[in-house]
């Protein structure tokens, strides 16, 4: 595994349910890495498809694991935080815990209400 941390996002716009979308997570995650653009540099994004099962996300963590925005945490850095393990992989599958995670990592602000 990478030294760096890998982000599976979903792209910023996709087709489903017969129109365009985008997540909402998935954009706030975005607004983070726009605010601290070194993050960007410093994390492997990884686009996925909205279809379920998401592979990537699945190979790393597996099945019915899915969920997008997903941080794998490098075993370089997962003794930062107390985050939840599959496959024997620390992952955040949550933009606000993703957040945190990067305020502790990178010494960016902290979310509001965290």
């Amino acid at each position: 595994m990478s030294d760096k941390d890998i982000l599976f996002l979903l792209p910023p716009g996709f087709e489903d349910n017969d129109r365009r979308e985008f997540c909402p997570e998935c954009a706030e995650m975005w607004g983070v890495l726009h605010y601290y653009p070194a993050i960007k540099e410093a994390v492997d994004i990884r686009y996925v498809g909205i279809s379920h099962p998401r592979d990537p996300i699945c190979e790393v963590l597996g099945e019915g694991r899915w969920n997008a925005p997903t941080l794998i945490l490098s075993p370089t850095h997962e003794e930062l935080v107390d985050a939840p393990r599959a496959n024997g992989v620390a992952y955040l599958g949550s933009a606000r815990e993703i957040a945190k995670y990067f305020a502790v990592r990178f010494g960016i602000a902290v979310p509001r209400g965290s």
